[in-house]
């Protein structure tokens, strides 16, 4: 049988490289559709969680991990010989900025390295890690073709950008539609019929470089959105005007809105970094994505914008941020998970701890975390903890914080989520 037959026919051994918030999901909705998974990751105390049923990822139970388990057709690997086993490999692995702000391949590179070394012929390969346009072709199909072999024949190659969406109830990697392009029409035929048997829409398109393009575009369209709502924050702040009323009144029109939030920053795998990964090709080609580097702009100032509001607050209680005692709600980028990667509450943090502040956290996702050099804990968020700091900063607001018990014992307040919806007359709120 060729390989697109045995994928229909879930008679193949799938590999997923990289069991983090795509991979591992991704994992699991292999195994339910009744594949024989291999994951695959390089971490070692990864791999041993796992394997004592222990999840990191909050969207995913120790339970699911079991039921996986106990199917008899999932298992794990540090080592990237198991590439020789599979039949097909996705590539979830992280693609970071470097420091000067461009793209950093390196993963992706170990993994290809990974993949010379132990492919054999008639394997399909997905690379779901988000890049620029052009990179499944210019650097994965120009490694793979050594020696004279012949995509789409000899192998099969495809991208397919990952939409996971951390800590959302109603959005999975079953039900979110996946987006399908391979570098020749068999190549995603085969990665159509993979993804065919275990996620709900399927949305194959004509090339790599389109499939790469509609993750660019999806992230840079929050991105901007996200800079223009940010920016309307600080005007309407000057103003005197409350932001998150306009926006509320604004969303009532049933077409030509959408709304978005302000917030202390970007933060996460993708949107802050994503947009910078297209305009980077795009200077490559002699064009200026202005747009795109505007809303960067103002999308990094907001931690900034967010001290000044924290020194503003303390001063109405003639306090300084030099010497104050500080407590950051929420250090995870986003609310209900444990993903703090890019987040704007530790440039947050730092501005404050540079300006002789003292800095504590809780975050129920992040039990403890090392900044600057030192490990921090999860302050309990009681009464008492509230109320020996002088100033507390809601940052995210998790759906298991007790918003009345804040209000009650926060004498001073930041509020950058628009979770705060009393105003108590003993607490001094300063809204984003």
């Amino acid at each position: 049988m060729s390989l697109i037959e045995n994928i229909r026919a879930r008679k193949i051994r799938s590999g997923v490289m990289g069991l983090g918030y795509v991979g591992l999901p991704l994992c699991l909705e292999f195994v339910r559709a009744g594949y024989h998974v291999v994951g695959i990751d390089s971490d070692v105390a990864k791999i041993e969680a796992l394997r004592n049923r222990t999840s990191y990822i909050p969207d995913i139970s120790g339970n699911e991990l079991a039921e996986s388990f106990n199917t008899g057709r999932f298992e794990l690997s540090s080592g990237p010989e198991a590439i020789a086993t599979v039949d097909t490999l996705n590539v979830c692995v992280p693609t970071p900025l470097t420091v000067a702000g461009t793209p950093n391949l390196s993963f992706v590179n170990m993994a290809l390295q990974s993949i010379e070394k132990h492919r054999r012929s008639g394997q399909l390969f997905i690379l779901e890690s988000t890049t620029y346009p052009g990179t499944t072709e210019e650097v994965l199909l120009t490694a793979l073709s050594k020696g004279g072999l012949e995509v789409g024949e000899d192998f099969f190659l495809a991208y397919s950008p990952e939409r996971i969406d951390p800590g959302n109830p109603d959005y999975n990697t079953r039900n979110i539609p996946k987006v399908v392009g391979g570098v020749t029409q068999s190549c995603t035929d085969c990665a159509v019929a993979l993804y065919g048997n275990c996620i709900e829409n399927v949305v194959p398109v004509s090339s790599s470089r389109v499939a790469e393009m509609v993750k660019l575009l999806e992230n840079t369209f929050r991105s901007v959105n996200i800079g223009l709502v940010n920016e309307l924050a600080k005007m309407c702040h000057n103003l005197d005007i409350n932001i998150w009323e306009v926006i509320e009144a604004a969303k009532t029109k049933p077409f030509g809105f959408m709304p978005f939030y302000p917030g202390p920053g970007l933060g996460g795998h993708c949107i802050p970094v994503d947009p910078i990964y297209l305009s980077w090709k795009a200077r490559e080609v002699g064009f200026n994505a202005r747009f795109i580097e505007l809303a960067d702009q103002v999308n990094s100032s907001m931690p900034l914008f967010v001290v000044d509001l924290i020194a503003k607050a303390l001063q109405g209680w003639q306090k300084n941020v030099d010497g104050a005692r500080i407590l950051l709600i929420g250090v995870a980028y986003k609310a209900d998970v444990n993903d703090i990667r890019q987040s704007p509450g530790l440039d947050v943090w730092k501005l404050l701890e540079s300006r002789n502040a003292t800095v504590f956290y809780h975050d129920p996702h992040v039990a403890s975390l090392e900044f600057g050099g030192v490990r921090h804990q999860s302050k309990p968020l009681v009464p008492e903890m509230l109320r020996t700091v002088d100033c507390t900063v809601l940052l995210t607001a998790h759906r298991s914080l007790d918003l009345d018990m804040i209000h009650d014992h926060s004498p001073c307040m930041v509020d950058t989520r628009n979770a705060m919806n009393g105003f108590p007359k003993d607490c001094r709120i300063f809204k984003l």
